[in-house]
């Protein structure tokens, strides 16, 4: 059988870590077997191509650049870790995919968007995550959060309006196909968004 792909999602300080671990908490509650990984990241090569695009850096990153790195990392994640994992029935978790890059590269940096979608088809074919947590939060809060965690990275320190615009290419995602995503209000206190991130969970994954 194969395993299910969920993926989490949010802008800058939603609690992603906090909540990955109560993903992880329901999934061996129930003894699904899983494998949690990031984007970018999750294979020696990919690290390597997170590292250089989180570093901070005097010389100014191009975002044809940026993106192209970002996918390069994705098709290592997705051809050495996530689809051999699937293929033989394991769940994967991961922080972030490629609604990130819809979000900061394509509504955040201003890149064409079909661009984007012709990377993905390339990179991905037709896979997809089969659910998406999307948590949300008013963008000011969540960089607060982020900024009270300490040395911010290259994304980390982009301003505002940035995010706002990432926080809006998120939204006009899940608008797009709201099946896949379960949005999950991040910005109420830790209880209440671990009651409904788990609630939305049972309601996407009765069966199991």
């Amino acid at each position: 059988m194969q395993g299910r792909f969920v993926t989490v999602e949010g802008t800058e300080g939603v609690g992603k870590s906090t909540n990955i671990a109560v993903i992880k908490e329901w999934l061996n509650e129930r003894s699904i077997p899983f494998v949690a990984t990031r984007e970018p990241g999750g294979t020696p090569l990919a690290e390597s191509l997170r590292e250089l695009l989180l570093a901070n850096r005097d010389e100014s990153v191009d975002a044809t650049a940026e993106l192209l790195m970002v996918f390069a990392a994705r098709a290592q994640h997705l051809n050495t870790l996530i689809k051999p994992h699937l293929d033989a029935g394991t769940w994967v978790l991961s922080d972030r995919f490629t609604d990130a890059t819809y979000a900061y590269q394509g509504c955040g940096r201003g890149l064409d968007l079909a661009l984007i979608s012709q990377l993905e088809v390339l990179v991905q074919k037709t896979l997809r995550p089969d659910i998406t947590v999307y948590l949300d939060v008013d963008v000011k809060v969540g960089l607060a959060r982020a900024a009270a965690r300490g040395e911010l990275d290259r994304f980390e320190k982009e301003d505002v309006d940035f995010f706002e615009r990432v926080r809006k290419g998120y939204l006009a995602r899940v608008s797009q196909d709201p099946e896949r995503y379960l949005v999950v209000n991040a910005g109420q206190e830790l209880p209440a968004v671990k009651r409904d991130l788990l609630a939305a969970l049972d309601c996407a994954f009765p069966q199991t």
